[in-house]
């Protein structure tokens, strides 16, 4: 118990120092970017904080492996393990918008057991550990633990997405597109409120539902501890929580009745990521988006005043 103190401990001061390093090159006027195979985009700024938190972490625990976003797996290889994203958010901090944050987390076993997210312009920290509670901290004020707010229904509850990848919107590679459409009109409030904040935000009450359908391992680990102990509840776009690490996306919400909601509207539909050139084409590839409901009788008479 008191090395998991000291674990959580320890990342909670490593993230505040890769959020220093992150926060100078925030201010600067001109910061060089390029794209990853993946499509992402990578900074000089995502490169030298993971240096940073990897030194940090391997001389305090020299005996624990790390892999992280941009340098990989690095070390022992031990069923536990340090899985970090030193700027979650690239886009948005390439844009000037400081919702951008650090991750870092402790893997046992497949399971992450510790999280911290950290904002590094507003200065917060959210930071868990089974059994430890999760905690909120601003700048150098005293820390207060965090609870979700629980609503039963969808209809009553204030949802947010990352963004339309992987909807219907915009179709995933493998032509994977989740009705987002759907959840969004069912909620009370909608946004789209990005990557690791959504999940700070159903930490502190302020959200009930968080969405993301395309994530990787260390998008997702610090994730984890944070809301579960938080009292939410999380799970694959599947449903499913096993080998969470591994789902490629992330549904949490406050309980799990509000989750298992989401997840039946979210239903996957069999949409073809290649576009189609011609009217009829069109109205079939639409028919496949909004059947459901009866809206595609609307778009193909659209598509027949116009085609």
């Amino acid at each position: 118990m008191q090395e998991h103190q000291h674990r959580l401990n320890f990342a909670v001061r490593a993230a505040r120092s890769a959020g220093d390093l992150l926060a100078r090159y925030f201010r600067e006027d001109e910061l060089s970017s390029q794209l990853k195979p993946d499509g992402s985009t990578v900074t000089a700024a995502d490169i030298e904080a993971e240096q940073l938190l990897r030194g940090l972490l391997t001389r305090e625990f020299p005996d624990y492996g790390i892999w992280g976003e941009e340098l990989g797996r690095v070390g022992p290889e031990k069923a536990s393990f340090w899985c970090i994203d030193p700027l979650d958010g690239t886009r948005w901090f390439g844009l000037g918008v400081p919702i951008f944050g650090t991750l870092i987390a402790f893997v046992e076993r497949g399971e992450p057991t510790l999280g911290v997210i950290h904002f590094p312009i507003a200065d917060e920290t959210i930071y868990a550990a089974r059994g430890f509670g999760c905690w909120y901290r601003r700048q150098s004020g005293t820390p207060y633990q965090l609870h979700v707010k629980s609503i039963a229904t969808l209809g009553n509850s204030v949802v947010s997405a990352s963004g339309i990848h992987g909807t219907m919107l915009r179709p995933g590679k493998r032509g994977e597109a989740y009705n987002l459409t759907d959840v969004a009109r069912s909620a009370r409030e909608f946004y789209f409120g990005g990557d690791c904040l959504q999940y700070a935000l159903l930490c502190r009450g302020k959200i009930q539902v968080a969405i993301d359908t395309i994530m990787q391992p260390w998008d997702i680990a610090a994730l984890i501890p944070c809301v579960e102990e938080a009292g939410g509840v999380v799970a694959g776009l599947d449903g499913h929580r096993d080998d969470i690490l591994r789902a490629g996306g992330l549904i949490a919400a406050s309980n799990s009745s509000l989750l298992n909601e989401v997840v039946a509207s979210l239903s996957e539909c069999a949409v073809d990521p290649s576009p189609n050139t011609n009217a009829a084409g069109e109205t079939e590839r639409l028919d496949r988006w909004v059947g459901r409901d009866g809206r595609a009788q609307s778009v193909r008479l659209a598509l027949q005043r116009h085609g």
